[in-house]
């Protein structure tokens, strides 16, 4: 049996709540994980460094949660929800009737580009949805910019405050709605510049050709390169095979950081969330290949057509 709010609802139940001080973070967060414990349900604390200490000297030793690395565990989007899965159908198959999961998705505020969070925080919506999954994600309205706040608000269905009030977000839309229309596209600084490549229809192996030999400035460590070089073979191919021509290939460069994005005229996948779980239509698993190999990876839908970014090494 579910317990909590939670209790009678089937898939996740999605919360998010807003502290402005660390006072109030506990106050939402430490109640949730110890209601959890008190049920017998596996209930996870997925914070970063600053926060997960909070927590950890707030409940003290043998409390039961499990604490994860937040910080590592939301290095990507992609890479997060293949983890939060294999957790979920772990603790389904030893017998769980729900499981609660807290923790903060990285944002701008904290140095993290957003619109593929946003995506995730969506997303979360549909592919967690098989799982008797709680999860709580607060945001800190002292670091969030209004656009994250605004997005919670939007892509979780109920709210908590610090004092133990909940409620339906108003705001609340359909995932693929949000992941449709909602997310605004962010641009690398870097693409101000004149670009080191331009392609136009370009040979898949000759694309390959010329991001490599961006590594010349760049000096990105191999594995990021390897990754970056893979994902622009995928994201040309896809466009080459199922967009339209022309296909517009662009790159920059600079030390620790390469900046590609792929252009097409057609509309892109037909699933806005694409790229953040396997997908079984045309490039579907090339995609999500990009979405875990490069540092960040966002998609934009315009009246240019449909444009990938990828970039390499640090995150701008």
């Amino acid at each position: 049996m579910r317990s909590g709010p939670a209790a009678g609802h089937d898939g996740i139940y999605h919360e998010t709540a807003f502290f402005g001080s660390d006072e109030e973070f506990l106050a939402v967060v430490v109640p949730f994980l110890c209601d959890g414990v008190a049920a017998g349900e596996p209930t996870v604390s997925l914070f970063g460094e600053r926060h997960q200490r909070l927590v950890r000297s707030a409940l003290g030793t043998g409390s039961g949660v499990v604490f994860i690395d937040g910080d590592r565990h939301y290095l990507r989007p992609a890479v997060a929800i293949k983890r939060h899965r294999e957790m979920l159908g772990g603790y389904v198959a030893e017998g769980a009737t729900q499981i609660r999961i807290a923790g903060d998705v990285p944002h701008p505020g904290v140095g993290v580009p957003w619109e593929w969070w946003a995506r995730y925080e969506a997303a979360a919506n549909q592919v967690y949805n098989e799982f008797p999954m709680y999860g709580l994600c607060p945001y800190d309205t002292r670091t969030a910019p209004a656009e994250v706040l605004d997005h919670a608000r939007r892509t979780h269905a109920y709210v908590v405050t610090p004092d133990g009030r909940r409620e339906r977000s108003p705001l609340y839309q359909d995932p693929h709605d949000f992941l449709a229309n909602a997310v605004t596209s962010w641009e690398d600084p870097l693409e101000a510049l004149p670009p080191a490549v331009e392609l136009v229809d370009p040979v898949v192996r000759h694309a390959r050709q010329v991001v490599a030999g961006l590594q010349a400035t760049a000096g990105l460590a191999a594995d990021d390169l390897h990754g970056l070089v893979l994902s622009t073979s995928e994201a040309v191919t896809n466009a080459l095979l199922h967009g339209r021509p022309p296909v517009r290939v662009r790159a920059w460069a600079v030390p620790g950081r390469i900046v590609v994005t792929v252009t097409d005229r057609g509309p892109g996948p037909a699933d806005p969330s694409s790229g953040l779980m396997p997908g079984p239509g045309p490039g579907g698993l090339g995609l999500w290949l990009a979405h875990q190999l490069c540092s960040y990876v966002s998609l934009r839908r315009g009246p240019d057509g449909f444009t990938i970014r990828l970039v390499g090494g640090e995150s701008a």
